[in-house]
């Protein structure tokens, strides 16, 4: 996305982000006032684009190392991580974490003992200098009310200064200042909880009572989603306005971001965790109402892609999505693209698409830590070739059992092979090098695979649990990226904020949980069992079984086994098994690896890490204690 570079702006971003001590040492020439700011479209639109550098990369927004999968998907042999500390129950570390995304402070300086704050405006492309979720947010928060109460009309509030332009021009600005509103409220929302919905430029008078439920403030974002709706285009390269960058708008948001956004800002409400209010908890049981203003967005952005603005990849070109760009140089996300996180440099990139792949694989020095995909997340989540949970399977009531505990690798769902490393594979048919082969195995005699060892050659080559994972990882002509065979700098993965196999997923599971399996809404005509059965077919995986559709709550189940799949190391499933209420059951607690002679005669799981996760306290992060001090109607979250 090509930014509109106007270097005042930057500064004027600056002066209204702080409180006003922060600038008492501003020159009286350098401010430059809102008039001149919001006086042209360009000059706003400028202001505008540092919205867009103030969402949070997850998968880049850290130091050196990305610790990015916060749930019971990955396990990093490092407790000190932001991972860690949630595994241990340690959230006040999580949120003075410098290098965590939530809470990033990294210092631009490296070390300086200046201002410790990421500064939006760094010029070196780096994430991890940006601020992290929280500031970040807040001051996303900020600008958009900012522009708000410049170019709205004067009948609605604003001051209308953007005289010299169209209406066309203001309402795109609008748009875009109403979305960012209420994404950034639901990116606070989404770690945190309830949360204050700031809808005007605070200056002295701050002090707003915390909502007592998430559903109030998810209809106030509700709201702001719904004018940008209104408001955005469908297409920037079709606008006037979108010719001064012409085919360089693909990151910016259009009318399908802002439905899919709404759609997924209900659902979050009508979950069940959000629905309890914290109080109580029944997995099964969401808002129906939120539900099905869900569903009633998500049509809204499914059509869009009925006419062809969006399409789910094809099997074939599935890699598109995540690290394949067709064209070199341009983002991947394929027709699947609705929003992600901007900028990062190279270097970030390729951290984070090898952060599933032991380092003696794809470099020969050494390194930092790898994310080590547990088992119990493999083992309840990818499940076998007939479509079936290795649990439906071995259950044997749905036909014959194809599971056997003494070959876990073999017949097991397509994705299973297409996203993960297993023992034995080999990784580059070209190398003369024990590497080039998987040798995940471990032993109590203390022999292991090479790559679950530390030290050869000088390399640590790191896995924790038996598995590697490799979603945006390159892979070529059956050939991995590795030291051998070093293609990765021809690519660059990108973790989506979102992407339309999500759509599908969220839309299926909020008309599910209003209307059931399979009722089709009058909006759209897909049922839940249809939607998912599409991203089955796409990867050669059978339909969900009958019995399973007619039975409400196993097909949710089976419904979320479908997500955790399909969104799999794409960091939605802390936020995941939070929302569906079942992050403290032991299932989803306990870390698993599996552990395994060479020769396979025997497969162990073994626990790495019984995580402490009561509810509702480890359910929301806490805030920083002195915030809760400021003023009364800010109570703390439970537990903290």
């Amino acid at each position: 996305m090509k930014s509109y570079k106007i270097k005042i702006l930057m500064i004027l971003g600056f002066v209204f982000m702080f409180s006003c001590e922060d600038y008492l040492d501003v020159q009286p020439d350098a401010i430059i006032t809102e008039e001149d700011v919001f006086s042209t479209f360009v000059n706003t639109q400028g202001f505008v684009e540092e919205m867009y550098a103030l969402v949070v990369s997850y998968e880049q927004q850290s130091h050196t190392f990305q610790d990015f999968l916060l749930g019971d998907d990955g396990f990093v042999d490092r407790p000190t991580k932001a991972s860690g500390d949630i595994d241990g129950g340690r959230f006040y570390d999580v949120i003075t974490d410098n290098f965590c995304y939530l809470n990033n402070h990294y210092n631009s300086d490296y070390g300086s003992t200046g201002s410790n704050s990421a500064n939006v405006g760094n010029t070196n492309a780096f994430n991890r200098q940006r601020p992290g979720l929280y500031e970040g947010s807040l001051r996303g928060i900020r600008k958009a009310n900012i522009v708000i109460r410049n170019i709205e009309s004067v009948e609605n509030g604003g001051r209308d200064l953007m005289l010299d332009g169209t209406q066309v021009q203001k309402n795109v600005i609008l748009g875009q200042a109403y979305f960012f509103r209420a994404f950034f409220h639901n990116e606070i929302m989404k770690f945190w909880g309830r949360y204050p919905y700031i809808d005007r430029v605070l200056i002295d008078d701050f002090r707003i009572p915390r909502p007592e439920t998430y559903k109030e403030v998810a209809l106030r974002a509700n709201e702001d989603y719904l004018k940008a709706i209104e408001l955005l285009p469908v297409n920037w390269d079709q606008e006037s306005y979108g010719q001064l960058t012409q085919g360089e708008n693909r990151g910016r948001v259009t009318k399908g971001t802002a439905y899919a956004f709404q759609g997924k800002n209900l659902l979050l409400a009508a979950s069940p965790l959000m629905k309890g209010n914290n109080q109580s908890i029944n997995t099964y049981d969401y808002d129906k109402e939120l539900c099905d203003m869900a569903v009633e967005a998500f049509s809204g952005i499914l059509q869009l892609a009925d006419q062809g603005r969006y399409a789910l990849a094809s099997w074939v070109n599935y890699d598109e999505v995540f690290w394949k760009s067709p064209v070199p140089g341009t983002w991947p996300g394929s027709s699947e693209f609705i929003f992600s996180a901007t900028g990062g440099s190279q270097g970030q990139a390729t951290r984070f698409m090898t952060s599933g792949v032991s380092r003696g694989i794809h470099t020969n020095s050494a390194g930092y830590e790898v994310i080590s995909p547990t088992h119990n997340f493999i083992h309840n989540n990818f499940g076998m070739a007939n479509g079936l949970s290795i649990e439906d399977d071995l259950s044997g009531q749905y036909g014959p059992v194809t599971y056997n505990p003494t070959q876990p690798f073999e017949n097991r769902d397509p994705r299973f092979y297409k996203w993960h490393i297993i023992d034995g594979q080999v990784i580059d048919p070209g190398a003369d090098d024990p590497h080039k082969t998987a040798q995940l195995w471990f032993e109590n005699s203390g022999n292991k695979g090479v790559h679950r060892s530390n030290g050869a050659e000088n390399i640590k080559i790191l896995n924790n649990t038996g598995y590697m994972w490799t979603k945006f990882y390159p892979r070529v002509n059956g050939t991995y990226h590795t030291r051998w065979n070093p293609i990765i700098n021809q690519y660059v993965g990108v973790r989506m904020h979102m992407r339309l196999t999500d759509v599908y997923l969220m839309y299926a599971e909020a008309l599910h949980a209003s209307m059931g399996a399979t009722a089709v809404p009058s909006s759209y005509g897909l049922s839940a069992e249809n939607a998912i059965n599409l991203l089955r077919d796409r990867a050669g995986v059978p339909n969900v079984h009958s019995s399973i559709v007619a039975d409400s709550n196993k097909f949710m189940d089976e419904l979320r086994r479908e997500r955790s799949v399909e969104l799999s190391y794409e960091a939605h499933r802390w936020l995941d098994i939070r929302r569906w209420g079942v992050a403290h059951l032991d299932k989803y607690r306990r870390k698993l690896a599996l552990d395994f002679p060479q020769d396979r005669s025997n497969f162990t799981e073994t626990l790495l890490v019984d995580r402490i996760c009561e509810f509702p306290q480890h359910y929301w992060l806490p805030f920083p204690v002195e915030q809760t001090l400021i003023y009364g109607g800010f109570p703390q979250n439970p537990g903290w």
